[in-house]
């Protein structure tokens, strides 16, 4: 793999690798380069004996904002998705199972903003930890559609995924933890100290078992319909894309900076939540 872009690289433990999302001026938002580099960092990283678990954070002040609206996602897409309606949502899905089918374990460290796509790249991780005050959730339910990837009912059972759904709000750290989504959550400061105790520990497991681990948990959940039913939720996803309101705000979009701040501005001014907040 070339020299990276979007993302540094380093060995904080032995068998620890850690991955960086180095976009900070976007608040590590997700476009297709960025996406690329962390799966070809986790692959390189299950075909490498040395590591044995992998940490994913992310530089500046949020862990990751979501998909960059301002890029076009349609093109350079870091591996094949068949095409049609619907091939968005489907392509996303297949890399975040593509992270849950890998051998060694995957770790995620939140802080911050952890938004839309964000939480769809926490969700696939094996693990979760986050800051007490990071802000979790998915804001696009509010004009756009629903998640790519539905994971909501199951992390969270059924009311907390309604009232995620229905009102786009944000869920804090703790929050998060003591429903479901996270493992644990720690004060901010403590963060990186707890999550690279808990790594060396997963480290300590030989990786030829830990695969199996791993793969005891997902077949539960597989079994119970997980993989289907958020497989099932793309479809959803892009027919709401077809909405009348999903398609005048979708209109309005212009892939700068500008028109992108504007209108997630616009979308959660009524709610005084997220960039709002700031204000």
């Amino acid at each position: 793999m070339t020299t990276p872009a979007h993302i540094l690289i380093d060995t904080p433990l032995p068998g620890v690798s850690r991955i960086t999302l180095n976009r900070p001026e976007k608040r590590n938002a997700l476009n297709n380069q960025l996406r690329r580099e962390v799966f070809q960092t986790l692959e390189a990283n299950d075909r490498d004996a040395a590591v044995k678990v992998t940490v994913i954070r992310g530089a500046g002040p949020a862990f990751c904002a979501g998909y960059d609206l301002s890029a076009d996602n349609r093109v350079e897409q870091p591996y094949h998705t068949a095409g049609g309606l619907g091939q968005w949502p489907r392509h996303v899905v297949d890399g975040w199972f593509h992270v849950w089918d890998l051998a060694k374990p995957v770790i995620a460290q939140v802080h911050g903003y952890c938004l839309a796509g964000g939480t769809e790249l926490a969700t696939s991780c094996d693990l979760v930890y986050v800051a007490e005050d990071a802000q979790i959730g998915y804001p696009p339910v509010r004009l756009m559609s629903p998640p790519d990837m539905q994971f909501h009912p199951w992390l969270m059972g059924m009311r907390q995924a309604m009232e995620s759904m229905l009102t786009g709000d944000s869920l804090s750290g703790a929050e998060a933890a003591a429903r479901g989504w996270a493992n644990r959550a720690w004060p901010a400061a403590q963060l990186e100290a707890e999550v690279l105790k808990l790594a060396e520990r997963v480290a300590k497991v030989p990786s030829d078992i830990q695969q199996i681990n791993k793969r005891s948990v997902h077949r539960a959940m597989e079994i119970m319909g997980m993989r289907a039913a958020i497989r099932a939720g793309t479809e959803l996803q892009a027919l709401c894309f077809n909405t009348e309101s999903s398609r005048a705000y979708m209109s309005r979009f212009r892939r700068d900076g500008e028109s992108v701040s504007k209108l997630l501005s616009e979308r959660d001014a009524a709610f005084g939540d997220y960039r709002e907040r700031r204000k």
